[in-house]
Formats: structure tokens, sequence, C-alpha cells
């Protein structure tokens, strides 16, 4: 009958621990990381639905927006307002016209063929008119609405992981731009979802295993220690807001 020393079972057995250990790391560093980073086109399901509302037959009706104002830090107010009008291009359902950056690009534009710089009579057109305004606010964000977190602990090692829900909102109003009366408004808020997990102590488990076969610990015995965290844009929260705002809007208008 073949035997098998102490020191090789000691030996196989941190071999293997260390293996386990290792491979436990590894497996949570792929968990962890970042998939494609090359640039995509968007299809998140609020830009889907826009893209795939029937277009209207027709002229549009003609809508502006001049400026989001935000009241939150996180959100500016320019990026905002590009968000809500590429949501409403987006949409197919109105005719967008240029406000909020009217100076920098069409007057100028203008000037230059009034004066004779450029060929054309752009400079002698009139810009057409808006039937509607829409303003928009980002008038909330609420910090740490809800949390939670779990952990455990097993043979030395601690797992653990906890949970944040945060949340966002905009208003939205259309204003008739002939007589400044508002005519309705919409309201969308969504939450922002933040993840951890964390692991650590596996070293601990290792040697507390080998503890409980009567075989010999060791101090140089690897340790494995990892934490990860994900957190929703808050960017990709604003742009799904304007998006449902603007497929609220397109229905309001059908009807």
């Amino acid at each position: 009958m073949q035997t098998t020393s102490k020191a090789g079972r000691s030996g196989g057995s941190f071999l293997l621990v260390s293996v386990l250990s290792c491979l436990g790391l590894a497996m949570l560093s792929a968990c962890a990381s970042p998939g494609n980073s090359d640039p995509v086109v968007d299809n998140s399901r609020s830009s889907s639905a826009l893209g795939s509302l029937p277009r209207p037959v027709g002229p549009k009706i003609s809508v502006t927006v001049y400026e989001i104002r935000s009241e939150v830090p996180e959100v500016n107010g320019r990026a905002a307002t590009d968000m809500f009008t590429t949501a409403l291009i987006k949409s197919g359902q109105f005719a967008v016209l240029e406000r909020s950056r009217l100076n920098q690009g069409v007057l100028q534009e203008k000037q230059k063929n009034a004066s004779g710089q450029t060929t054309g009579k752009s400079g002698q057109t009139q810009l057409r008119d808006a039937q509607y305004v829409f303003e928009g606010t980002v008038s909330e964000a609420s910090s740490g609405t809800s949390s939670g977190r779990t952990a455990f602990n097993i043979g030395g090692a601690q797992v653990g992981g906890g949970s944040t829900k945060d949340s966002i909102g905009v208003d939205v109003r259309i204003v008739n731009a002939n007589t400044g009366e508002v005519l309705d408004a919409i309201n969308i808020r969504k939450e922002l979802k933040s993840t951890t997990k964390s692991v650590s102590g596996l070293g601990n488990l290792a040697n507390t295993y080998l503890a409980s076969k009567g075989q010999q610990t060791s101090a140089m015995m690897p340790d494995v220690a990892h934490e990860s965290a994900r957190k929703e844009s808050v960017d990709e929260a604003m742009r799904a807001c304007f998006e449902v705002a603007v497929l609220e809007l397109s229905k309001r208008f059908r009807k």
C-alpha cells in the first residue's frame, strides 16, 4: 500500500488552496472588468422607442427649446438642453427650431449673407416661428433614498455587498408661443442604482481549512482582497428622462 508523507499532504493542500484563492480573485476581476469600450449607437429602450414612433404625414408642429434650467450641481444646464433637443429630433414628431445657440451659427451665417460675403438669400429670409416652446427644469435629485448592506464571515473570510438608490427628475412645460399660455406639464423621475461587492480574508479561510484537516498552517498563505463598485451614470439617467418626456409629449400632441 502506498503512503503519502505529512509534508506532501500539507504541500498539496497548500497548493490547492493557493490555486483556489487565485482562481477566486480571477473570477472576481473578470466579473468587475468593464466591457468593450468602443463607441456604440445608443440603443436603450427609451431611445429605441423614439426611433420606432410613426412619422407624421404633412407639416410638423414647430417647437423649440431655449434652455433647460438645472438646480442639481451634477447636471449641466447646457448639456441637458442638448439632450432634450436631441430627443425631440430623434422622435421625428416635430419640426425642431434652433434657438439656444442661434447667435453661434444661424445668425452669423445670415449676417455674412446680408453683407454679401456668401451666395444665396439667407440674409433676407425670415426664421420660421415656433408654435410651442418647451421649458424644462432638472428639479430634483434625492441622494440615498434607500440603502442596504449585507456581509457574512466564514472561516475568517469576509464577503459583503450593498446597494444604494438615488433619484433624479425633470419637469417639462408646454407653452403656447402666441399667447404665452402654459398648456400642459410633465414630470419624469428615474432611480439611480449603485452597488458594491467585496471579498477578503481568503488566506484566513485557507488556513482554517488546513487546521481543520490537522495540517500545518502558514503565515505565508497568500491572501485575496477585492472590492468593486458600480454606479449608474447621471448623464444616462438624464437622457432617459428626456427621452421618456418626449415620448409622452408625442402622445399628447397626437391626441
